[in-house]
């Protein structure tokens, strides 16, 4: 259940939340190591296998069947197959793009809520969320820079991730209020774990050293953990508190990549994230305001 909206409830939700991303830069930096010897699908599969196998250790001695009972049963269904589609998508991407680009697109989920909040929530959006979130947007462009020489077609993958992780975020909120974070987290990756099973044995690659296995692994551990403080910290603070703190993501980004990879951002990914980011904070301001 959904704790009380208390100042120290709200610090656990921001202090959960910020370990969750330093796990997700974890997770995105291996799996781009990962995929530069491996196929894709096979990294993909092996990040929600490991997650089955390692959290079902964990969790099923200590919540037994009630680990994987829900009424929602339709709605997990729906977050595994989004899932896929997210990690897939993303994984995918981080072959062609360095990290502090992907993570930056990425900081657009906050201006997709807003954006998505209308329709879905029957939520008003006056004159200066429209202006934040146009503003966003224009620091996205900075970034991509469609035409240039820079360009990737993976950044509009990006987006599109951006996009489809704007709607797993509300799916998440949604089902906290019902489900226990572990269940949460677990029921998903089970059902992708099935979904992608023929696909990664139709294209099967052994790990060549045991450093790609202990990665391999790490995968599920990184996702698997994420996911279940993700799920814990929506139950302590509302979104609004929280979703500002997905920006520290480009600072490990920046930091992974330079120590792993040699990857210098440019100048133009720097501007555009401090368009987006500034876009972001602006949004959270007027909405703690109201």
């Amino acid at each position: 259940m959904l704790q009380a909206d208390s100042a120290r409830n709200r610090l656990t939700g921001i202090g959960l939340v910020s370990l969750t991303y330093l796990l997700f830069s974890l997770l995105d930096g291996s799996a781009k190591w990962l995929v530069g010897g491996m196929p894709v699908i096979m990294v993909v599969w092996l990040r929600f296998v490991t997650h089955v196998l390692i959290a079902g250790a964990v969790l099923f001695p200590l919540r037994g069947s009630s680990l994987v009972r829900t009424r929602y049963l339709r709605w997990h269904l729906l977050r595994a197959l989004m899932l896929v589609a997210m990690t897939g998508i993303n994984f995918w991407a981080l072959q062609y793009l360095q990290l502090t680009v992907t993570s930056s697109i990425f900081f657009t989920v906050p201006l997709i809520i807003a954006v998505l909040s209308a329709p879905l929530l029957g939520e008003r959006l006056d004159r200066g969320r429209w202006a934040a979130i146009i503003t966003g947007f224009v620091g996205v462009l900075v970034i991509v820079r469609p035409g240039s020489a820079d360009f990737h077609p993976a950044m509009l993958a990006c987006v599109v991730n951006a996009v489809l992780y704007a709607l797993f975020m509300l799916m998440t909120r949604r089902l906290a209020a019902y489900d226990s974070p572990e269940t949460i987290q677990y029921l998903p990756a089970v059902g992708a774990a099935i979904l992608l099973a023929p696909f990664a044995i139709a294209a099967w690659e052994w790990p060549d050293t045991w450093l790609e296995w202990t990665v391999a692994c790490l995968l599920g551990v990184l996702g698997g953990s994420g996911h279940y403080l993700l799920a814990l910290a929506h139950r302590y603070a509302p979104a609004g508190v929280i979703a500002p703190f997905l920006y520290q993501q480009v600072l490990y980004m920046a930091l992974f990549g330079y120590l792993v990879f040699g990857d210098v951002p440019s100048a133009a990914v720097w501007v555009g994230a401090a368009i987006v980011i500034g876009s972001g904070l602006y949004l959270f301001s007027r909405e703690r305001r109201a």
